[in-house]
């Protein structure tokens, strides 16, 4: 048995991701949309962590987290993005074996890393908020230290065990995947050999590096909302809440297209919507979360300013 998968496995050189394909006569359009998009992003990304590394004001825990959450973005929509435009400018649909799985463990760890950072930096705005007198303390350059390099620990785990076990199945001839990206249920779906552990450590793993940030989050808001709702004055219930807004956007736009991708019950046109919902998380969100971040941000719009020499806010 261990020789018939192991020659099964070794015949599947590649596969074939069907995203786009019953879209031929768009694909110029979503080449070139697709296109600008990933460069709006990475260059998005990358001018918040330098304009958070060049202003001296930006070097705070938020702003630290802040620039590991748009390195992050710009990695994430890497991933994946390049490879979708090289596959609609060739007009082809091929991804190899060694390639599917790179791509895997690298989306697989800067998702997770994502939503790591995301419940991180709720909780830093738990403690500013809730309680300020121990922020400093609490929110020490060691601390913030401790937690980026944690979670950059921690999300190599969950990556590392998909990839590692889905090496291990056997694929059959079928080879065709109804997503963009390498997804690691739409692989499960072509495997031709036992796969209940790696259907057991999705469910495992997701409950823990999906539901325990979420947990995280909700609980840092709503101990937020019960100390803003606190305050007497209508407007200082809203300077201080407003410090929130920024974040609290990104994370509802995260996680509901997430669960967009894996929680909703199926369809008769899953597929189609999974593929629309991964989109939304996987390339759009990473694009919105700079102009989320500096548009409702006077700080972060005047160091932009500085960036490029004006000395005055960006937008």
């Amino acid at each position: 048995m261990g020789k018939t998968n192991q020659v099964n496995q070794t015949a599947v050189s590649d596969f074939l991701l069907l995203g786009f394909s019953e879209q031929l006569e768009e694909q110029p359009f979503l080449f070139v949309t697709f296109l600008c998009i990933y460069l709006v992003t990475v260059m998005g990304n990358l001018l918040i962590i330098l304009a958070i590394i060049s202003d001296p004001r930006l070097h705070s825990p938020m702003y630290l987290f802040l620039a590991n959450l748009s390195l992050t973005d710009a990695c994430f929509t890497s991933a994946s993005t390049p490879k979708m435009l090289a596959n609609m400018h060739t007009r082809s649909q091929t991804i190899s074996y060694s390639g599917c799985f790179a791509q895997l463990y690298f989306l697989l760890m800067f998702g997770g890393l994502d939503n790591l950072l995301l419940a991180v930096m709720a909780y830093d705005r738990y403690v500013a908020i809730c309680q300020p007198l121990h922020y400093n303390t609490a929110m020490s350059p060691q601390v913030c230290a401790l937690m980026l390099g944690t979670c950059w620990v921690l999300t190599n785990c969950p990556a590392l065990v998909h990839t590692l076990l889905l090496t291990r199945v056997a694929f059959c001839a079928r080879k065709a995947i109804a997503h963009f990206y390498c997804d690691p249920s739409a692989l499960l779906k072509l495997a031709c050999s036992e796969t209940h552990t790696n259907e057991l450590m999705i469910i495992i793993l997701g409950v823990l590096f999906l539901t325990a940030p979420l947990t995280l989050i909700v609980l840092s808001y709503v101990r937020i909302s019960w100390a803003v709702f606190g305050i007497s004055s209508p407007g200082g219930r809203w300077k201080v809440f407003s410090t929130c807004g920024s974040h609290l956007t990104v994370v509802l736009l995260f996680y509901s297209s997430l669960m967009g991708v894996y929680l909703l019950p199926p369809s008769a046109h899953s597929a189609e919507r999974e593929s629309r919902a991964a989109i939304l998380y996987m390339v759009i969100i990473p694009m919105l979360n700079p102009f989320i971040y500096s548009l409702r941000n006077k700080d972060m719009k005047e160091a932009l300013g500085k960036l490029f020499g004006s000395g005055k806010a960006f937008f």
